[in-house]
């Protein structure tokens, strides 16, 4: 019998941005491969995008930075009450964005909509609610793939804008399949909203190993400024408070080998304090921290100044050790990353790696909430036996290759697929 993949579809991803090397840009990237190697073809709708041009369709007002947009946010989720004119803000702001999507839909022949977090978490309003009552009023086809829930945020529970979050973040339609990155978000949903889910792990390319080091990242070390005797650690995530980099600092401290921390990403959404924070904990420690977001991109490219941009994926290769002491995660792509490059890695038992990661049996130096005597000893043995080292890694790959993998990711999507235009296609 033909499947729904038999027929190419028209897939329409929808998000704030589609840039960069936050979580959800890279797992929209990697369900986009998978649906055109399955035949279909997909296109963008955001406030930012560095997909295809001729596949894309950009307005500005999408993405939550935008200036009156981020306005907006700022006075809705710090106080209770909100004005007359906020609303009517908020209403011409929908109204635009509808205006906008239809075009897109219809530009593109849309025929699936694939809503990147934009149904789950509250950065702009006007932009979720439109997409709500668009797919109330065409009965569209909806695979909408949360990946942050307002309730997971405490700075979001105070607003001035349940009535809208309670409508349209997420919603319940009867067109709409629900998408969760783990177990715990699925049992929430159905107790806050009611709605059934299924859960769709994030994913690396395990059937295809990395290639080796060539010869343009090899010089990554020098650029960087790491001696030839000195440990690249890398601490492979954005600088925002709930990453934990503290606990790399200290563990770096404590190894007693010099060493030098790399964080790959910029401070990212949330202001400039912990960026400071963190700064000055590695100087009261005496570690040595390079903040060098403006090295790494997605892709490789070049500066302004003509100097190397460089991906995450060269520098895993080139690092002895990977630290991810997150307090909260969704889900956990650096963990994900660090067992595709075979890289020893140094992970805080987080609530979701608990419950959803952990139990497959992956053998990586744990810790629980603080850094510990044993922390350092686990850490020690592997840095000082590469054999040890490589057994757990080679390990820790097929594990991976078993779990989360490419190929799991297109059996969810070939029965989300089904669900939305049954076994003979749409």
């Amino acid at each position: 019998m033909a499947d729904s993949s038999d027929r190419p579809i028209h897939i329409g991803f929808i998000s704030f941005r589609f840039q960069g090397t936050d979580g959800v840009t890279l797992e929209t990237s990697k369900w986009a491969e998978v649906l055109e190697e399955m035949g279909h073809s997909c296109y963008y709708f955001s406030g930012l995008s560095d997909r295809p041009p001729e596949r894309c369709m950009v307005v500005e007002e999408a993405h939550f930075l935008e200036s009156e947009t981020r306005a907006y946010y700022t006075r809705f989720f710090n106080s209770i009450t909100r004005s007359e004119a906020d609303t009517r803000w908020i209403h011409a702001r929908r109204e635009m964005f509808k205006e906008k999507l239809y075009a897109f839909i219809r530009k593109f022949e849309i025929e699936l909509l694939v809503p990147q977090n934009i149904l789950s978490f509250p950065l702009n309003l006007p932009f979720s609610m439109a997409l709500v009552e668009i797919i109330a009023e065409t009965g569209l086809a909806t695979i909408a793939h949360h990946h942050d829930f307002t309730w997971e945020r405490k700075p979001l529970l105070v607003n001035s804008v349940w009535d809208y979050i309670s409508m349209a973040v997420p919603p319940n339609l009867p067109s709409v399949q629900h998408v969760v990155i783990n177990s715990a978000a699925a049992h929430q949903l159905a107790r806050r909203v009611g709605v059934s889910s299924i859960q769709v792990p994030n994913v690396m390319d395990f059937e295809n190993p990395p290639p080796d080091c060539d010869d343009y990242s090899s010089d990554l070390r020098e650029v960087l400024g790491i001696e030839p005797d000195e440990l690249f650690i890398l601490q492979p995530t954005r600088v925002v408070q709930r990453k934990g980099i503290e606990h790399a600092i200290e563990l770096v401290s404590r190894l007693g080998r010099k060493a030098r921390l790399v964080i790959s990403h910029a401070s990212g959404d949330d202001g400039y304090e912990y960026e400071a924070r963190v700064a000055d904990f590695a100087e009261r420690m005496g570690v040595r921290a390079i903040f060098s977001s403006e090295h790494f991109g997605e892709n490789r490219g070049m500066t302004p100044s003509g100097g190397k941009i460089y991906s995450l994926a060269d520098a895993y290769p080139h690092a002895d050790l990977v630290t991810y002491p997150s307090l909260i995660e969704g889900f956990g792509n650096a963990f994900l990353e660090a067992l595709y490059y075979k890289r020893p890695i140094v992970v805080n038992n987080y609530a979701i790696y608990a419950t959803d990661i952990r139990p497959k049996g992956f053998r990586v130096i744990e810790f629980d909430d603080y850094i510990t005597n044993k922390t350092v000893e686990d850490t020690l043995r592997i840095l000082d036996d590469p054999s040890y080292q490589q057994e757990m890694c080679c390990f820790n790959y097929e594990l991976a290759l078993r779990h989360f993998s490419y190929k799991v990711l297109k059996a969810k999507l070939q029965v989300l697929l089904a669900n939305a235009f049954g076994t003979d296609g749409p």
